[in-house]
């Protein structure tokens, strides 16, 4: 049972942090002088992982580390993707320019919402057809309401998996359970999102982890 889990293939799909908090505002302001910030300002742009990290802190860098640990995605398909606002599923290396964030923070991440719902619909449509019955796609985010599960379970059905460990968990508890996983070397267990228990109670409280160093995104020395 173990060597079948472990040949399947795996996609992550994470999702985003939000572009119009506080975090957000200090990142943005044009006074900010520390590197992500004028990374951001420039036309390049900064990685969109390095942003939603910066945006959300210890729940977004677990995710990121975790699916970039343990994704298997098929040939020529990214391993991890991000679920954002207005642009669908975006690799965490594509660039986020001020612009973008700021178009992003003024669309509303609601499944009736046609500015959100379509281009993910049409990134998650175009995965999909990447990808065989056999291949997960692990959503590694809230399952509680359905921003991203209405749209998500239409297109890959059962193939949509969440760790079970999430459920009862916040968020930053998650973060940490996340980045434990990483530094001991094991998969959470996922389960699929159709029929699930979206909500339960709160598991026991993890114990405090160490400073972890940043992430690198492929190709960034």
């Amino acid at each position: 049972m173990a060597e079948t889990r472990r040949a399947k293939r795996r996609v992550f799909l994470l999702s985003p942090a939000r572009s119009d908090g506080e975090r957000a505002a200090l990142l943005t302001s044009p006074r900010a002088a520390f590197p992500l910030a004028r990374q951001l300002r420039e036309a390049e742009g900064a990685p969109l992982g390095d942003v939603m990290s910066f945006l959300s802190g210890l729940y977004f860098r677990g995710k990121l580390t975790y699916a970039m640990t343990f994704a298997r995605p098929p040939a020529r398909t990214e391993g991890v993707l991000v679920i954002t606002p207005d642009r669908g599923l975006q690799p965490p290396s594509s660039p986020f320019t001020l612009d973008v964030m700021r178009r992003a923070a003024g669309v509303d991440i609601d499944a009736a919402n046609r500015r959100y719902r379509r281009p993910l619909e049409a990134s998650a449509l175009a995965l999909a057809a990447r990808l065989k019955p056999r291949d997960e796609v692990v959503l590694l985010g809230s399952i509680a309401s359905g921003k991203y599960v209405d749209v998500l379970t239409r297109i890959f059905g059962q193939r949509l998996l969440f760790p079970a460990d999430f459920v009862g968990r916040g968020d930053m508890s998650r973060g940490g359970l996340l980045l434990r996983c990483v530094r001991e070397g094991t998969e959470l267990t996922y389960v699929p999102v159709a029929g699930a228990v979206r909500s339960g109670p709160r598991p026991p409280k993890l114990a405090p982890l160490p400073r972890a160093t940043p992430v690198l995104l492929p190709g960034r020395p």
